[in-house]
């Protein structure tokens, strides 16, 4: 069976051209131009890819944006101070702090600093507690970016099993909310497993939907998957591999050349998740002009 790839760099490439074209509206109409700024502490290769990725994506986008490059050995107090000014810059629609922080910064204090009303990333209490009601708020960007591209997909969720392996705050645990909730995509019976499940193959073997967030390279094999499922692959490892220009290779969560013959839906790494949390951080940008301004925008 060929598998159907759920490519995230397509939909967010569609995302992103449908961001412009709002853009464009807001200039034309003399609107609030949308406004996102990056918070870097240290030099972290990884989350300077990251953020470099993110600016590009706005410059790309027509939006404004801010890089706040901070030293490695910032006080908590002094980032908790930059994040003040953030908060009270009426010109900045919204912000996120490239995580992970150094060691001596506590960062759940850093994420609840951040003004709600500004919260791209969706992980602010207030974003998850909105979440759970079904109340209009930031979703967490990765699970936000799986939604979007099982939609642009038209994968049936309705009445389907599906199991979450993983359950950060930022991925697996508001991943299995959203595919709770009473709407497309969603309707799901979900099961969130996660490092003590007990038979975690069994239960795998009978999704409909497997989500993988688990931080581990190749971790789920075709033996785990039931022919026709939809996996859906959420990480990203960087693998030492001499025999390639770049010297590394990347690999996923999911031993993929095995599991997609078995597939109906997969998603590839890289070029699946990724790409769709940058579209979703910028699409939550938007929302904060409209949720922020006296008279929402048209759509």
């Amino acid at each position: 069976m060929e598998p159907t790839i759920v490519s995230g760099t397509e939909v967010s490439n569609k995302i992103k051209e449908e961001i412009a074209t709002e853009v464009q509206k807001i200039k034309t109409s003399g609107g609030k131009i949308p406004h996102l700024a990056a918070v870097l502490v240290g030099d972290d290769g990884a989350s300077r890819t990251y953020v470099n990725a993110k600016v590009k994506a706005c410059e790309k986008v027509g939006f404004g944006s801010t890089l706040v490059k901070l030293p490695a050995d910032i006080s908590e107090a002094d980032l908790l101070a930059e994040i003040d000014k953030l908060n009270n810059n009426p010109d900045i629609d919204g912000f996120i702090v490239q995580l992970p922080l150094p060691k001596h910064v506590d960062e759940q204090k850093v994420t609840e600093a951040i003004a709600p009303e500004k919260d791209v990333d969706g992980f602010h209490p207030v974003s998850l507690g909105k979440m759970l009601l079904d109340l209009p708020s930031f979703l967490p960007a990765t699970p936000y970016g799986i939604i979007q591209m099982l939609a642009h997909y038209n994968i049936p969720t309705e009445g389907k099993h599906c199991v979450v392996i993983g359950r950060s705050h930022i991925v697996g645990s508001p991943m299995s909310v959203l595919m709770a909730r009473n709407t497309y995509p969603g309707n799901s019976t979900v099961t969130l497993t996660h490092s003590r499940t007990q038979n975690l193959k069994e239960i795998t073997q009978s999704a409909d939907i497997l989500i993988v967030a688990i931080g581990k390279p190749e971790f789920v094999t075709a033996d785990m998957v039931k022919e026709g499922a939809t996996v859906i692959d959420v990480g990203i490892h960087r693998i030492d591999d001499a025999s390639r220009k770049s010297g590394f290779k990347l690999l996923g969560d999911v031993k993929y050349d095995e599991v997609a013959p078995k597939c109906a839906f997969i998603s590839p790494v890289p070029g699946g998740v990724g790409p769709m949390t940058i579209a979703s951080l910028l699409k939550n940008t938007l929302l904060a002009v409209q949720l922020n301004s006296e008279t929402l925008i048209e759509n």
